[in-house]
């Protein structure tokens, strides 16, 4: 009898730890990622700009925040990234994001909490990118040195500044051009829109992935490439850069979201936002797997957390 109650509590043992095993592991991958995309410092800063403006770092700061678009109307694709997207806040934080198209004019936008989005197809419009950043800083008084030459050095771009008025946050994003676009350029477009705005919405930064072999836990996460010389319009650039990382959000990802949205700390870039998700992981990925299961939601998830083959989206 003992030797079968002994059998018997082996085989629980074995069966807990198979239970338990895979979520103890992933506490421990989600709490490393959480540290290398919120846990850091801004060391460095743009020459020239006020350095007695503060800056506090916190997504929760966003919330409810108006979306501003300028520039061009926003393509199909990049309508149903910023419904999905805006649903999926409003989701989290539990209160809608305005969306205001403002045409060519950035003053339409007001002087309120905005992100201001700037969609362009083709070229990069970096005079626009002046013109916009000069308003924003008469609006929020953000300190920028009044000489410097702004130009676009990715197809997207995100940028928050710091001002005596208030924090504002201009992105820039390269979408479709008029007149359809394949697979391959669907693809593309969708993960420039949806890493953008992700990045915007919580302040997570770049997180290496060097080890190909390791799969893929976030959008955030990205293979390097050198793509110095590579025109941005070409298939080869947009074929690699969704080889470098998933096309859209990961569960890391939605994860990152609630824990952003109901962290009671300062800043999200603190020590005690990584305890926070230590304390509360259990509901914060309760919380994920029924936002993951939302099709609402689909235009900006990717539950398979993995990047694209350009061969397969040509077909």
């Amino acid at each position: 009898m003992r030797r079968m109650c002994r059998h018997i509590a082996g085989l629980l043992t074995a069966l807990l730890g198979l239970a338990i095993g895979p979520a103890l592991a992933d506490k421990a991958q989600y709490l490393d990622m959480a540290r290398r995309g919120w846990s850091y410092e801004l060391r460095s800063t743009m020459v020239g700009r006020d350095m007695s403006i503060p800056v506090h770092i916190n997504g929760r700061d966003l919330k409810g925040a108006q979306i501003c678009l300028v520039g061009e109307l926003p393509t199909e694709g990049s309508r149903a990234v910023l419904g999905a997207f805006r649903a999926l806040l409003e989701h989290v934080h539990g209160v809608p994001v305005p969306l205001h198209e403002a045409g060519a004019d950035i003053s339409a936008c007001g002087p309120g909490r905005n992100v201001i989005l700037r969609l362009y197809s083709g070229p990069p419009p970096n005079r626009a990118l002046g013109r916009d950043l000069a308003w924003m800083d008469r609006v929020y008084e953000l300190g920028l040195p009044s000489r410097h030459v702004w130009a676009a050095s990715s197809p997207a771009m995100a940028q928050t500044f710091f001002g005596r008025k208030g924090s504002g946050t201009h992105v820039m994003v390269q979408q479709a051009a008029p007149g359809g676009a394949g697979p391959l350029d669907q693809e593309y477009f969708r993960s420039l829109l949806v890493e953008e705005l992700f990045q915007t919405f919580t302040f997570g930064m770049d997180i290496l992935h060097l080890d190909a072999q390791v799969p893929f836990l976030s959008k955030l996460e990205e293979n390097p490439l050198r793509l110095r010389h590579a025109a941005w319009g070409s298939s080869g650039f947009k074929s690699a850069m969704l080889s470098s990382n998933p096309p859209a959000l990961c569960a890391f990802d939605i994860f990152m979201l609630h824990a952003v949205a109901r962290a009671p700390v300062d800043e999200t870039t603190a020590p005690d936002f990584l305890t926070y998700i230590d304390a509360e992981f259990a509901p914060l990925q309760a919380l994920t797997e029924a936002t993951m299961g939302e099709p609402r939601f689909a235009p900006v998830l990717d539950p398979a957390c993995a990047p694209r083959e350009a061969a397969k989206l040509r077909q």
